[in-house]
Formats: C-alpha cells, structure tokens, sequence
C-alpha cells in the first residue's frame, strides 16, 4: 500500500488542530481507502497548548507522529524537519489553519500518478481576506523576484503541494541554512503542475505572518536566489561619481568664463547627505549577503529537536 506523509509546520496552533485533523481524517474516509497516510506535525516551540493536543490525537493514532523543537526556529526549518523524517512514497506540505484545503489531495495525487508530474502545487487565485497593502507589496515581490531572478516564483503560490519521494530528496540535500523554500522549489526542477483554487480564511486562530516578518521573508528570497541587488549597488555608485565628475567640469567651466566663485555651501551639504546615503544603502546591501555567508559557514543546524515520536 502506498503512502502519502502529510506534513504539518505549527506554531501556537491549539485551536486549529483538532479541526485539521478532523477534516484530513474525512478525507482520507471518502477518498483514501486504498491509500496510507502519516501525519507529521512539527511544533516550532509553540508556546500555547499546541504540542499537547498533538499528543492526544498521536495516543488515537499511530500513524501521527510529531516532532517538537526546543525553540521557535520559523516555518522554513519545521517544514525541513518534516521533510527530513516524512517516510511517505509522496510527501505533502499543509498548514494546520485549513487554508490549504485537504479536498484538494485526492486531485493532486491523481495527476501525479496518471499524468507523470514529480510535482502538484497549489496557488491562491485570489487574496480575498488579506489586507490590501499586504497583497500590494506581495505582487510587487513576485514581479520584482522573477526579474532578477534564474528561477520562477509564481504568484500566489502556497506551500501545498504533493511531491514524489524523489523530488523530496533532491529537497532536503540542499542544506543550505538560510531557506527560502518557493524558490528551492523551482530550483530543483521536476515536472511540476500548478492549480488554483480560491483563497479560504483561517478556521481559527491568528495568523502568525505580520507584515515586517513577510518583508524581511521577501529579502531573504531575494537575497538567497539573486546577486541583482549588488550589480543595483554598483551600477548606482558608477553613476554618481560620472555624475560628480560632470559637475566638477561644469564648476571649471563656469569659473574660468564668468569668473563666478563657487558657493551655496547649503546645496552642498545637501548633496553630501544625498551621496552619504546611497553609499550607506549600498554598505547595506552588501553586508545583507556578507551576514548570509557568515551564518552558512558557521554550519549550526537549521533546528534542534527536543521532543519526538
């Protein structure tokens, strides 16, 4: 019989998780029969009551499992430790909050096995019930990373989705720490099918995606799958000293005609504050992907786990 492992990253999830279960358990009543499945939660140190409802549900059954870190490591590390324990011949990436809706496996798993995909992934057709600005910013980033960027990032696009054992492997081989996942995605190729489906509010609970954790998520991808912000910084320092070195000759230019003295030392000042910023900006940029290197090398382990069944 074969196995579908169903990974779930979760963190301050109490209320959430008895419903997901519920509902992946109808699921897998009305259309799985001839399917196994293993559930893998990983608690990302959660701090309510989300590991002991985890609990109750594994003591029910044994095909849950779960994994607890020590602290809260973030989303892109539970769901490598899912990953790296999921034993599944297809391996499924879903939140605890139900807007990955689990009807949709059945489909996925069909198209995998009847129309050679490695890959089904899932984007959302709409953000209806996300605030404006959020989507805004959001599709800005999208435009933006696949311009700058080797690999396709689709807009939309959801953690959801079912893999074949060997995509998975090719996943978790790249051990890199700072994990930007919708782009190791793409990056690893495979024959993958997208489907839409419309956006579903969370079931219960708050989201835990404010809107500096989802900027500094987009700098981490852009970071981690482009060296364009580098060239920006360079080309943008090559232009201001072309600009500076015209100047210089038109200042020449008008002493020596009109015998003009040069002042308007406050344009000046505003000029050096102007430049002082973009070099700053530039120093910016820069030390983004010097702090990237210095933390792969440190080689320290992307989570560490406390608590396993």
């Amino acid at each position: 019989m074969e196995k579908i492992s169903i990974i779930v990253p979760c963190y301050n999830e109490e209320e959430a998780i008895p419903l997901f279960y519920q509902e992946a358990e109808r699921v897998k009543a009305q259309d799985f029969q001839d399917i196994e499945f293993e559930y893998i939660f990983v608690d990302d140190g959660s701090k309510d009551k989300t590991l002991e409802e985890i609990k109750k549900i594994a003591e029910e059954n044994e095909s849950v499992r779960y994994i607890s870190f020590s602290r809260n490591f973030g989303k892109e590390a539970a769901m490598l430790a899912g990953l790296d324990n999921a034993t599944g011949d297809y391996i499924t990436l879903m939140d605890a909050d139900l807007q990955d809706p689990p009807s949709l496996l059945r489909k996925m798993y069909d198209m995998i096995k009847n129309e050679g995909y490695d890959c089904i992934a899932t984007r959302r057709v709409t953000r209806k019930g996300e605030p404006p600005i959020r989507s805004f910013f959001a599709r800005c980033f999208y435009k933006l990373i696949n311009k700058i960027s080797d690999v396709e990032m689709v807009d939309g696009a959801r953690d959801y989705r079912l893999m074949t054992r060997q995509m998975v492997d090719s996943i978790i081989s790249l051990r890199e720490y700072n994990r930007f996942s919708k782009g190791l995605f793409s990056f690893v190729g495979f024959k993958t099918k997208w489907i839409e489906y419309e956006n579903v509010e969370r079931v219960a609970g708050k989201t835990k995606w404010s809107f500096w954790k989802l900027f500094k998520y987009a700098i981490e991808g852009i970071t981690a799958f482009s060296t364009a912000p580098l060239i920006f910084a360079s080309f943008i320092g090559l232009l201001f000293c072309v600009i500076a070195f015209l100047l210089i000759l038109a200042i020449i230019v008008k002493t020596l005609i009109y015998g003009d003295p040069t002042s308007g030392w406050p344009s000046m000042v505003c000029i050096i504050i102007f430049v002082s910023g973009i070099q700053l900006f530039s120093l910016g940029i820069i030390g983004q992907y010097l702090s990237k290197a210095y933390l792969e090398i440190k080689h320290r382990p992307t989570y560490i786990i406390k608590e396993k069944k």
